[in-house]
C-alpha cells in the first residue's frame, strides 16, 4: 500500500509539474504587434508598450512603419505601387530597437508572423470619416491577403491637438480641441463598424481623459505629437490593456523619472478609455 501511494504521490507531482511548464510556455510566447502608421504610432507603440508587457512577463515583437504624415490614401498608393517607402522599426524580445529603411508594405507583412495589425489616419483627416471610406476597404483587403487567418485587425483611434496647436490641420476642426475629439471619435467608431473591426485601441480618448486630470492640457510636447514621457506613456499603457486585455492599473513599470501621481494618471486614462472607447472620463486625481 505505501508503495502503491508512494507511486500516486509520484505521479500528482510529475502531473502538477507538467501543468506548470505548460504555463510558462504559454506565457513565453511571444506576441507580434505591427503598426502601419505614421508619427503617432512612433508616440504609441516605439516606447513603453515593451516594457509594461515584459513587466507582466509577456514577450513581445514590436513593428511600426514610418512615414511622417502618413495618410491612408498615402498606404493605399504605397501597396499598389509595392513602395519601398518606409522606415520599419523593429523592438525585439530584447527591447532593442532596430530600424530599416526602405521597407514596402508587402515585405514587412511577411517579416513576422503578426497577431496583431493596427491602421490609422493620418491626424489632420482622422475625424473626417469620409477619408476612412475612400481607403480603408482597399487597405484592409490589400493587409489581409498577406496575414495569417489568426491575425487581429485593429484601428488606431488617436487624439485630438492640443487646443493652443498651431498645426494646420486644425483648422479642419474649428481649432478646436473637442471638437476634433469628437469628431476623431465619431469617425473611427463608425470606420471601425463598417470594416467590422473589432479592437479599437482608443488613445484619443485615453489623452482626453488624462486631459481632465491635475495634468491639465500639457500632454503634448509640440501642440499635436506626444509629451515622450507622459503622453506616450498613456497611449503606452491603452494599447496594453486592450491587446493584453490586463488591466494596466497597478501594472509596475514606468519610465524613469514619472512620478507616482502621473502614473496613475496614466494608467487611470487607458483603462477608462479601454472601458469607455467613446467617450470621456471625468478623473480625479490630484498630484
Amino acid at each position: 500500500m505505501n508503495i502503491m501511494k508512494q507511486y500516486r504521490n509520484v505521479v500528482i507531482c510529475m502531473c502538477i509539474l507538467l501543468l506548470l511548464a505548460g504555463g510558462t510556455y504559454a506565457q513565453q510566447k511571444t506576441v507580434r504587434i505591427l503598426a502601419i502608421g505614421n508619427s503617432f504610432s512612433q508616440d504609441a507603440v516605439e516606447q513603453y508598450l515593451h516594457e509594461l508587457a515584459e513587466a507582466e512577463g509577456i514577450s513581445t515583437i514590436i513593428g511600426n512603419m514610418f512615414i511622417g504624415g502618413c495618410s491612408l490614401e498615402r498606404h493605399v498608393k504605397n501597396a499598389r505601387d509595392n513602395a519601398p517607402a518606409y522606415a520599419y522599426r523593429k523592438i525585439g524580445t530584447d527591447g532593442k530597437k532596430r530600424e530599416k529603411g526602405k521597407m514596402s508594405l508587402e515585405a514587412v507583412l511577411a517579416d513576422e508572423d503578426w497577431d496583431y495589425v493596427s491602421l490609422q489616419q493620418a491626424s489632420p483627416f482622422s475625424g473626417m470619416y469620409e477619408t476612412y471610406e475612400a481607403s480603408l476597404p482597399e487597405l484592409i483587403e490589400y493587409v489581409k491577403v498577406r496575414l495569417p487567418k489568426k491575425t487581429k485587425l485593429m484601428l488606431h483611434q488617436t487624439w485630438a491637438y492640443a487646443s493652443t496647436s498651431k498645426h494646420s490641420g486644425f483648422k479642419n476642426y474649428n481649432c478646436n480641441q473637442l471638437t476634433m475629439y469628437q469628431a476623431i471619435a465619431d469617425a473611427v467608431k463608425k470606420a471601425a463598424k463598417a470594416n467590422k473591426i473589432k479592437i479599437v485601441i482608443p488613445s484619443g480618448t485615453a489623452i482626453q481623459n488624462a486631459r481632465t486630470s491635475f495634468i491639465g492640457d500639457h500632454l503634448n510636447r509640440d501642440g499635436y505629437h506626444l509629451d515622450v514621457k507622459i503622453g506616450r506613456y498613456t497611449a503606452a499603457c491603452t494599447w496594453f490593456e486592450r491587446i493584453f486585455k490586463h488591466n494596466v492599473v497597478g501594472n509596475p513599470y514606468a519610465p524613469e523619472g514619472l512620478d507616482e501621481a502621473r502614473k496613475a494618471v496614466a494608467q487611470k486614462a487607458a483603462h477608462a478609455a479601454v472601458k469607455h472607447p467613446y467617450k470621456v472620463t471625468e478623473l480625479s486625481i490630484t498630484n
